[in-house]
């Protein structure tokens, strides 16, 4: 009995290994286009979990009084109670002062390094070493800035051997020195961020316009301020408001170093919020501190961003 050619064909092309699935060409195209949702899908559901879920808890758990029993509904009085509540006024004024004096020198710090550094090749070529301060955990910084200020006295010492001051900084009595210690360890340990982030932004310009000012006798301070600095807006903008949120949630320098003191002169708002939580376990009186700071957050955000973008096209 003899096979016919084509019933050899049939099964050389059935054999395994040689079967291909071709799809047709509308599933093709769904299927491509819903491929990066898929991808992206599992890092969207991630920070869905972590940040929209506890938000809509803590809105819902601000109107009620919650402390280890049941939850018992008080409508706007958490809210209400924040009016008055000086503790929280002072530290809204504490957490502001301390991250705008913060945020200013920061930026001033890290654009001066910036317009003296981005082109130079030994920059372009050991940028990690700028950013030695920020490899450092919170808690150390804290721990370092503790030591060297408070219990060993050691940048006390140093200004008593070269004559600035005579005796020892009074740090845990006086306010504003307590506040310029958090200042200094902020500043110290972030302004890294935003210096190489101005870098990356100063060598993403376009080096022809530049070029072009320079043949026309421009100076290069002329060219920072007049082309550069405004083509950076955006980009200055955007990082500030991520530094802004960070300070807005400064705790851990305030917790090792301050305790909020003295005379809660330094009790940031996420300190507040830490210590009406979980030490007084007036856990809905917290989350109306926290829909508040939240609600501030995002305001303040959005003009700054919105005025940023908006300069920049003009």
């Amino acid at each position: 009995m003899t096979v016919s050619k084509t019933m050899r064909t049939g099964a050389a092309s059935a054999a395994p290994g040689k079967i291909k699935v071709q799809f047709s060409k509308p599933r093709a195209r769904r299927l491509k286009k819903w491929i990066p949702y898929l991808l992206v899908a599992p890092a969207v559901i991630y920070l869905l979990l972590i940040t929209l879920y506890p938000g809509a808890y803590a809105a819902i758990q601000s109107f009620y009084a919650v402390k280890f029993g049941p939850w018992n509904p008080v409508g706007w009085a958490n809210y209400e109670k924040l009016w008055n509540d000086y503790q929280f006024w002072g530290a809204l004024r504490n957490t502001f002062i301390i991250g705008a004096i913060s945020l200013a020198l920061e930026c001033l710090i890290a654009l001066s390094l910036a317009f003296f550094a981005y082109r130079d090749p030994w920059v372009q070529g050991w940028r990690i070493i700028f950013l030695i301060p920020m490899l450092f955990m919170p808690s150390a910084v804290a721990f370092i800035f503790k030591l060297g200020f408070l219990d060993a006295r050691i940048v006390g010492d140093l200004l008593m051997r070269v004559g600035l001051i005579e005796d020892h900084l009074a740090i845990q009595s006086s306010i504003w020195l307590s506040r310029l210690m958090l200042i200094i360890a902020d500043v110290w340990q972030w302004t890294p961020f935003l210096f190489i982030i101005f870098v990356a932004a100063l060598q993403g310009q376009d080096q022809e316009i530049e070029e072009a000012a320079r043949l026309d006798g421009a100076s290069w301070p002329s060219i920072f301020f007049n082309i550069s600095l405004p083509l950076m807006r955006p980009v200055i903008a955007v990082a500030l408001i991520l530094r802004g949120i960070d300070i807005t949630t400064m705790f851990t320098n305030v917790h090792i170093v301050t305790k909020g003191g003295p005379a809660f002169g330094t009790e940031t708002i996420s300190f507040l919020i830490y210590r009406t939580g979980f030490k007084f376990f007036n856990f809905g009186y917290a989350a109306a501190m926290s829909v508040i700071m939240l609600i501030l957050t995002i305001l303040i955000a959005q003009l700054v961003v919105k005025r940023a973008f908006v300069s920049s096209r003009a």
